[in-house]
């Protein structure tokens, strides 16, 4: 009698041994780090969907505004090194690696937001459905950026709470001793800045914050009484 209950015993300690291991969180650090690198890859995702749809869009442009050959220049050689910057897992974990992909995304969105103004220049080209579309396209593919990196963030801050707190913090000095925090991004510069207001009513540059507006012409003379 004692041998089968000997076996029972082990039995039950062999069933019980995962569902204590699981309720006291061993697990919770290498699933926060899934879901860190799902959305990760979200992220990179709605990016690589943006730099796809910059060559149409330049192209739509230079058909109607060859002259602005800066901004067009501008915006391709900032797609270009965007996409030339390393990523891969490892990134979210590198601050300098994560710094570089952010800061060549940044760069790339303000050189779009210029492409984008100087359309105000061009009625014919804000007319043309092509462009409409690729812009209606481009502005989805912002809000989606948005999002994926709104989603990222909250991952990134349960992963690093977990890796912080108890007990989570036990598992990882112990097992996932090699799991390194991961980086969030941060709002641009951009972003700290207030817009420039522009009523521009009459067809003119609106004065910039700081600068005094230009004199108004003086009206035309009469001409002399012949």
């Amino acid at each position: 009698m004692i041998a089968p209950l000997q076996r029972w015993l082990r039995l039950l300690m062999l069933l019980a041994l995962p569902l204590a291991l699981s309720a006291c969180g061993i697990n919770t650090i290498p699933t926060r780090d899934e879901q860190v690198k799902a959305a990760w890859a979200d992220v990179q995702n709605q990016y690589q969907r943006r730099s796809d749809l910059i060559p149409n869009l330049v192209a739509t442009v230079r058909g109607y505004a060859q002259q602005e050959r800066e901004v067009l220049t501008a915006v391709t050689e900032a797609r270009a090194q965007a996409t030339q910057v390393r990523v891969d897992a490892s990134t979210i974990t590198d601050p300098a690696a994560f710094q570089a992909f952010q800061a060549a995304q940044d760069r790339l969105s303000g050189v779009l937001g210029r492409l984008l103004a100087i359309t105000e220049n061009y009625p014919d080209l804000k007319s043309n459905q092509n462009f409409l579309a690729l812009q209606s396209q481009l502005e989805g593919t912002e809000n989606r950026i948005a999002v994926a990196r709104r989603d990222f963030n909250e991952a990134v801050r349960a992963y690093n709470t977990e890796l912080r707190t108890f007990p989570g913090v036990l598992w990882a000095n112990t097992l996932y001793r090699s799991m390194r925090p991961a980086q969030p991004f941060a709002a641009t510069s951009q972003a700290q800045s207030a817009p420039t207001v522009n009523f521009d009513f009459g067809g003119g540059a609106a004065p910039q914050p700081g600068t005094a507006a230009p004199p108004a012409a003086a009206p035309p003379a009469a001409a002399p009484a012949q």
